[in-house]
């Protein structure tokens, strides 16, 4: 099984909305796309320090084959479209477990 997992700390513009579309829209995937077995999206606390990443993805996937049809998918893409558009750092891990 492979793990993907993503955290990203969004532009401070109209970011208590952004997070909640990304959360959202990223939550909606498991009924779109056959190949994600298990995602779980959770957002930073707001009493929490402000140099925290926003949001993290924890995502799991059968095989390494079903994380690139995840990632190349219409849905997965339109998302990560508008993620592009509101993030300013992203950081990512793949692994086996």
């Amino acid at each position: 099984m492979i793990h993907h997992i993503v955290m990203w700390k969004l532009k401070e513009s109209d970011k208590k909305n952004n997070v909640l579309k990304i959360k959202n829209d990223l939550e909606a995937l498991k009924d779109r796309i056959k190949e994600l077995q298990y995602i779980q999206v959770n957002t930073n606390m707001e009493i929490a320090p402000k140099s925290n990443f926003d949001i993290l993805l924890d995502s799991r996937f059968k095989n390494f084959e079903d994380l690139t049809l995840y990632a190349n998918h219409p849905e997965h893409l339109r998302v990560v479209e508008f993620i592009k558009t509101v993030v300013d750092q992203r950081v990512a891990i793949d692994y086996e477990i």
